[in-house]
């Protein structure tokens, strides 16, 4: 792994942690997550391989990706207070969140240093996956995937809160 790869890996990582300590959900929220896997595509993401069985893993990945986003964005507190919406990662969405990603930099690094290649290839070889390529794009667009699930559903669980107020017993001006 490059050193790019190990810095763009821990930040991936680390994003969640962020969130462990209740803050407003602003643009900066959505612009981190969102900036680091948009530079991951761009950097990796040169095709879509979709000879073989190539679109079968990507989509298998990607719906792994999808479950894990959705889940962990169910599993972050959201709490109105004023005109603010302050969120928070519970311990089940950073565990999810960690274990998506965590998945991704292990297997590259069990595939590059820990004699995982010779199994990828049979593996790969066996259901049709034609190329390494199909491999980056479907973890790729797996991490790109539980992003953008987490993030969409944060968002539409903020939109959807209602808002209770107290409402005073009396009016103290009356």
């Amino acid at each position: 792994m490059t050193t790019t790869e190990w810095i763009t890996d821990i930040a991936l990582i680390l994003v969640v942690f962020r969130q462990l300590r209740e803050g407003r959900l602003d643009l900066k929220s959505f612009l981190i997550p969102l900036g680091i896997v948009a530079f991951v595509a761009y950097s990796y993401l040169d095709t879509i391989p979709t000879a073989g069985n190539d679109l079968v893993l990507i989509g298998g990945l990607m719906s792994v990706g999808a479950a894990l986003g959705v889940a962990g964005g169910i599993y972050t507190r959201i709490r109105i207070v004023g005109e603010h919406v302050l969120i928070k990662a519970g311990a089940v969405s950073a565990i999810l969140w960690v274990l998506g990603m965590g998945a991704r930099m292990g297997f590259q690094l069990w595939v590059e240093h820990g004699g995982g290649a010779d199994d990828v290839a049979r593996f790969s070889i066996t259901h049709h996956i034609t190329s390494e390529h199909a491999w980056v794009a479907a973890f790729v667009l797996m991490a790109l995937t539980e992003v953008v699930t987490r993030l969409a559903t944060i968002f539409v669980r903020s939109r959807t809160r209602t808002v209770t107020r107290p409402v005073p017993v009396f009016d103290r001006t009356a």
